[in-house]
């Protein structure tokens, strides 16, 4: 099996090990604390924060949440918000590659109106062949309620949590921006994998070739895959583009939260304006394990640079407009961060995360752990040594896309709409004469792209 280093929304590249297993009783919980902090002590990017001692009498979840150097504005900025455990090993790996239980209808759950505990839900796009897509699901849906119970504040955790179908109630807004319903459709939960080359669309406007892409995940291949499938299709999509004159890039991250560093690495090289001598990012680690990493793999282990391809077109850009939304995350932040030495980036959309940081998956079935860690264990720089993106950044264009969702690749889409404006100069589709349906003032809870466990496996199996 190739061997590889994944990083939560970001990835590291290294070297993993998988074999098969022979059946092995469980840990006991002292067994498996005892390793939660023997990983975190030497894996963790703060291990000279850890608590001494440890309480090695609680749960493992509770073990781990406090060993954490928790994130805090005042007293610590410069603390952790993204480490995880979970409680199934197999279930974080999977998730991580991409594959899981769902409806394959990915969503934004608001309060609407704000200041309110009512609840809905708006589809920001659906899986092919997937149960949302065969239930005739589209992006801009809402729904207000699952199971003939009307969505709240107190509620949404465990109607969304059901083991069994979820029987939407979906609504629409009217002109006065209040939500009507208007049917039911019941979706099924299916393991599934999802490809995250969703959609690409060419532009020909005022004689600028312009080509668009939205990508939601920086996946190489489906999970447990060793065929590179997904990265093979972007590069298949950005030769189309070069086929086709492209000089203008929109790059839809809005709803990407990250994934491997080397399909993030890989797509940099077909779109960056760089040589293969160049530096995309450079990784530090703690104190403990770098001596370890560098006699190991030696200095070059610590930064990737571009390979660059046939298919590359960025010597050719005149233009590379990356779209982003509160959600854009990790990989995504790395892009940018990457290839902001070498080209101008221009951001449309929201404010990122602000995740420079890249962490591992840690397991052990060998010994009978069942749990599998999530810790934040590098911070990532690009070629000029910033990483100054730990708030997110901050777009060059302000745009927000709203309750009232048109299909990708429409110039309708605010975002793609200011992305276009920027490249010709000029609005190319004329605003409707009739104003569509009022949206009242709402404030998101939660995105289902937020929540994805994207990013990074390292197995020590």
């Amino acid at each position: 099996m190739r061997s590889k280093i994944v990083v939560i929304f970001l990835l590291l590249t290294a070297f993993s090990l998988s074999c098969k297993e022979k059946s092995v009783e469980p840990a006991t919980v002292s067994e498996t604390n005892q390793w939660i902090y023997d990983q975190m002590k030497y894996w963790y990017y703060w291990n000279d924060q850890l608590p001494q001692p440890p309480d090695l009498t609680q749960s493992p979840t509770d073990l781990f949440n406090s060993l954490l150097y928790k994130y805090d504005a005042t007293l610590r900025p410069d603390g952790d918000r993204f480490s995880w455990i979970q409680e199934s090993a197999d279930e974080l790996l999977a998730g991580l590659g991409g594959s899981e239980k769902t409806t394959g209808m990915e969503f934004k759950l608001s309060y609407y109106p704000s200041g309110t505990k009512n609840v809905i839900g708006l589809v920001t796009y659906v899986w092919p062949n997937s149960p949302a897509s065969a239930a005739g699901i589209k992006r801009g849906n809402i729904f207000t309620g699952i199971n003939n119970e009307a969505l709240t504040g107190d509620n949404y955790q465990r109607l969304l949590n059901t083991d069994g179908p979820l029987a939407l109630t979906l609504g629409a807004l009217d002109s006065l921006g209040q939500v009507n319903t208007t049917q039911s459709k019941t979706l099924e939960k299916l393991t599934l994998q999802t490809d995250p080359v969703y959609f690409d669309s060419l532009y020909q406007i005022q004689g600028k070739n312009i080509g668009y892409l939205v990508y939601n995940r920086f996946n190489p291949e489906p999970y447990e895959a060793d065929n590179d499938l997904y990265d093979n299709e972007l590069t298949a999509v950005i030769g189309k583009f070069k086929d086709n004159g492209v000089k203008h890039l929109i790059l839809d991250l809005r709803y990407n939260p990250g994934g491997y560093v080397s399909s993030a690495t890989h797509l940099a090289s077909l779109i960056g304006k760089v040589t293969n001598k160049d530096k995309f990012y450079i990784k530090e680690y703690n104190k403990t394990v770098t001596p370890d990493l560098e006699k190991e793999y030696g200095a070059t282990f610590f930064y990737d640079t571009f390979a660059l391809k046939d298919q590359s077109i960025g010597q050719d850009l005149e233009n590379l407009i990356i779209l982003t939304s509160t959600g854009t995350a990790s990989a995504s932040e790395l892009l940018i961060n990457g290839l902001k030495p070498f080209m101008t980036v221009t951001v449309i959309g929201g404010k990122t995360v602000g995740k420079n940081v890249g962490s591992i998956s840690l397991t052990n079935k060998k010994a009978g752990i069942t749990y599998g860690l999530q810790p934040i264990v590098t911070k990532s720089f690009n070629s000029q040594m910033k990483s100054d993106y730990n708030l997110g950044f901050v777009p060059d264009v302000a745009a927000v896309e709203g309750l009232n969702l048109y299909p990708f690749g429409d110039p309708r889409d605010p975002l793609l709409g200011e992305a276009l404006f920027k490249i010709v100069g000029s609005r190319t589709t004329r605003r409707s004469l009739t104003p569509g349906p009022k949206e009242l003032p709402h404030s998101e809870i939660m995105s289902t792209m937020s929540h994805k466990a994207g990013g990074d496996n390292m197995f020590f199996d």
